[in-house]
């Protein structure tokens, strides 16, 4: 029986901050979720002080190196198991953080192969435990998802550091567009599509052409990540748009991580068709559950690529002022690149009472394009997700 471990972000206020639980060196923080028999069952968060336990691989001047390995032995004198278990199993996830006042700061730790008999032993035990060893067992809800939220925040940070390492901005356009062709097959009344890394199954699709360069650079950073954790490709597309975004000057966004992979396409024929006029394009994104305002919003990727509207390799609310003048009707004998200026969907986009509304906000005011446009991208990678859980 494997047991999944998941990098935690472990910061010496952890212990301080909290006043139930008292700063003691070498403390174990271990909230856990195991499989018997059919589900789930959930343990409380516990404080495990002074278990025994061997660190390997750590600096003796008190740094810890990127895969420190800590091993915890259950029983206390017990055999050390000696085959620690990468994090990639999907079998019993435990989510560790540990604090050493004097030594940690953030670790990987990897613990070693369990019986499903040790496993219920050690359950078994825990009550008696708690009297002995003066564990402390917290069951509010609050404290488990501050714990969530700090294991999320580490994930996220792992996973951009090693999209950093591959992106540019000659690339961000590529990458914001898989965000969009991945996500943008969500159907809400049919309740099918939406970002679940489909998108890796679709690549022969005319519509997109081209994308298969993005999922490369992404597969170079899946590589590397699934060696010390575990990533769908829903997050890392999600969390790439994200980077992709930043980099080009646009807003900074903050996304929920823990969506799962499909194993299959997607249904053919839900993404806006680039000839769409402005009805047929507000009927298209309104089955996907957004706005006038939203598909004016994220229709501001644009700006982003080779399609006319500014620097485009620079994020920010060119698209809209280009739209506003109209240089497709001012093309002329000498000025033919005019009429290449955007895709016939943008050019329609300024033709429509409703949408022209927008469009003029968002070419007068920047900031208001980029708070806008943080929560539609929001709302697109959120779209038909199947969240993991514990």
């Amino acid at each position: 029986m494997s047991i999944y471990v998941e990098q935690a972000k472990a910061q010496r206020q952890l212990t301080a901050s909290n006043s139930k639980i008292r700063p003691l060196p070498h403390c174990v923080y271990v909230c856990f979720t195991y499989t018997l028999g059919c589900g789930y069952f959930p343990m409380a968060t516990a404080v495990l002080p002074c278990w025994k336990h061997s660190f390997k691989g750590c600096d003796p001047n008190g740094g810890l190196p990127h895969q420190c390995h800590k091993l915890l032995q259950f029983p206390a004198h017990g055999r050390q198991r000696n085959s620690p278990v990468r994090a990639r199993s999907e079998g019993k996830r435990i989510t560790t953080a540990i604090s050493d006042i004097n030594r940690c700061s953030r670790q990987e730790i990897l613990i070693g192969t369990h019986s499903r008999r040790m496993i219920l032993l050690l359950t078994a035990s825990l009550p008696v435990m708690s009297v002995q060893n003066d564990l402390q067992f917290f069951t509010s809800n609050d404290k488990f998802n501050v714990h969530a939220t700090e294991v999320e925040e580490a994930e996220g940070e792992i996973i951009k550091t090693e999209i950093r390492k591959v992106l540019a901005k000659a690339k961000a356009a590529g990458l914001l567009r898989l965000v969009f062709h991945d996500a943008g097959t969500f159907n809400m009344a049919k309740n099918t599509g939406g970002m679940n890394g489909s998108i890796i199954y679709e690549l022969d699709r005319p519509a997109n052409a081209g994308l298969d360069r993005s999922v490369k650079v992404l597969e170079k950073v899946k590589a590397a990540l699934d060696v010390i954790m575990q990533v769908s490709w829903a997050d890392l597309i999600a969390l790439a748009g994200v980077e992709a975004l930043a980099l080009c000057g646009g807003p900074n966004i903050r996304i929920k991580l823990g969506r799962q992979d499909t194993k299959s396409p997607d249904p053919d024929g839900e993404l806006p068709e680039e000839s769409l006029n402005a009805s047929g394009l507000k009927e298209c994104f309104q089955r996907k559950g957004f706005s006038v305002q939203e598909l004016v919003a994220l229709s501001g990727a644009h700006t982003l690529g080779n399609k006319g509207f500014g620097n485009p390799t620079n994020f920010d609310n060119s698209y809209f002022q280009i739209l506003l003048e109209r240089p497709w009707m001012k093309a002329s004998k000498g000025n033919e690149m005019a009429t290449m200026i955007g895709l016939p969907s943008d050019h329609a986009l300024v033709e429509d009472d409703e949408c022209l509304r927008w469009i003029t906000t968002y070419a007068n005011d920047q900031n208001k394009f980029f708070d806008d446009f943080a929560k539609a991208y929001d709302k697109l990678v959120n779209s038909g997700v199947h969240w993991r859980t514990l």
